[in-house]
């Protein structure tokens, strides 16, 4: 019975997490109204706490617990332990940190839709406003792409990592106080270097938060414009917004209320790649044509990024379908990219709610009313009521 202790700990702490998921899962409601706050505030002492090294702590606890692991395998050959007792422990330990990570952060899947939050109605739309979605996230890109600061080549020149990442709570702060998000009042701390960068590169992955420590990490080889979104992206789900989805909106609403140059190109940048993916995913022909009009008029200057951008994944699962001028297409959409379905869906309801619409109500607020007397000259009509 002895052998298997550790394999009945470790189902029992297993079974304990189930039962806790699935309740979540049937109670999200009061899962939104108790369980972020609780998990924020724990994710932002260990922020805190884990802000004073430069590095990321939990890069060095997997080292650590990487050569505890080859130890305790010397251990038990040596000392003759019995292997499958010793696999039960090691279970145990695995479910331990499954248990305390459900604990203090992955509940936050059951939580409310950002777009509650940030009062976002989203709504279904059609190929036509989706087409003026990413017209208008392209032409701000245009713009922007030439203010920020380039070399000689016409690569971005950004300011250094760690300038960026503590200038990325601007946003955030902006969205606090002046828009009364408060669903981003969360650990302010700046992102972190993601050590041993080659290997993430070779994956395509740009960032990742460790809820255990409480670090937002980015890879520092990312491609320099998405640099601000990435690290605006990992804040958020430090800010216990677990969806991806969510994290991108996050991120596109802090960068866009950045006042850095270089956060609102990423911003409309990391829009329009996302938009755009999304509308030359769609296998139907007026999508395909109204792909082509959207990638014709891409300027220079963004489509040597987007050409750099997507080098940056080259030879990875996660290499994104951008289109520059020369209107290459896939044939669909690839089963990895709900996410990025996910936020087009909210880039294009933002785009209608904030402005689409208020646009149309200035005009309709210009038109000409002919039983407005401030409109109507009535000065030459003899039975004018004055």
């Amino acid at each position: 019975m002895k052998y298997w202790r550790g394999y009945l700990t470790a189902a029992v702490i297993a079974l304990f997490s189930w039962l806790l998921m699935d309740f979540c899962a049937s109670h999200t409601i009061l899962v939104d109204m108790v369980y972020p706050y609780v998990s924020r505030m724990i994710q932002t002492f260990l922020a805190q706490w884990g802000s004073g090294a430069a590095f990321c702590v939990w890069q060095v606890l997997l080292v650590v617990l990487g050569l505890g692991t080859i130890a305790s395998i010397v251990l038990m050959i040596v000392l003759r332990w019995n292997p499958v007792q010793w696999f039960g422990w090691v279970l145990t330990a695995v479910s331990v940190l499954f248990f305390l990570h459900t604990g203090i952060y992955g509940l936050n899947i059951y939580a409310g839709a950002i777009a509650d939050d940030i009062r976002l109605e989203v709504t279904e739309y059609t190929l036509e406003e989706l087409e003026d979605a990413v017209t208008y996230y392209r032409d701000q890109a245009n713009t922007l792409a030439t203010k920020v600061n380039r070399d000689a080549a016409g690569k971005p020149v950004y300011p250094s990592f760690r300038e960026l990442a503590a200038q990325a709570k601007d946003g955030y702060e902006t969205l606090i106080y002046e828009e009364s998000f408060s669903i981003y009042a969360g650990a302010m701390e700046p992102v972190k270097e993601l050590g041993w960068a080659d290997r993430y590169t070779s994956k395509g992955i740009l960032g990742t938060t460790i809820p255990l420590t409480g670090e937002a990490a980015v890879n520092p080889q990312a491609p320099t414009v998405s640099l601000p979104f990435v690290m605006c992206h990992e804040m958020a789900h430090r800010m216990c917004i677990a969806s991806d989805a969510d994290a991108n909106l996050s991120a596109y609403l802090a960068c866009r209320a950045n006042s850095g140059i270089e956060f609102q190109y990423s911003a409309y940048f990391m829009a329009y790649v996302y938009s755009y993916e999304a509308l030359s995913g769609m296998k139907a022909a007026e999508a395909k044509a109204a792909a082509q009009r959207v990638s014709a008029g891409v300027s220079d200057l963004l489509y040597q990024d987007l050409v750099d951008y997507r080098n940056f994944f080259s030879g990875s699962k996660k290499e994104p379908n951008l289109i520059g001028k020369t209107n290459e297409m896939y044939d669909s959409v690839r089963e990895e990219d709900y996410a990025a379905a996910g936020f087009c869906d909210l880039l294009v309801s933002w785009h209608i709610q904030e402005i689409v619409l208020p646009l149309q109500g200035e005009q309709n607020a210009n038109r000409f009313d002919p039983y407005d007397e401030s409109k109507v000259d009535i000065s030459g009509i003899v039975n004018a009521k004055k």
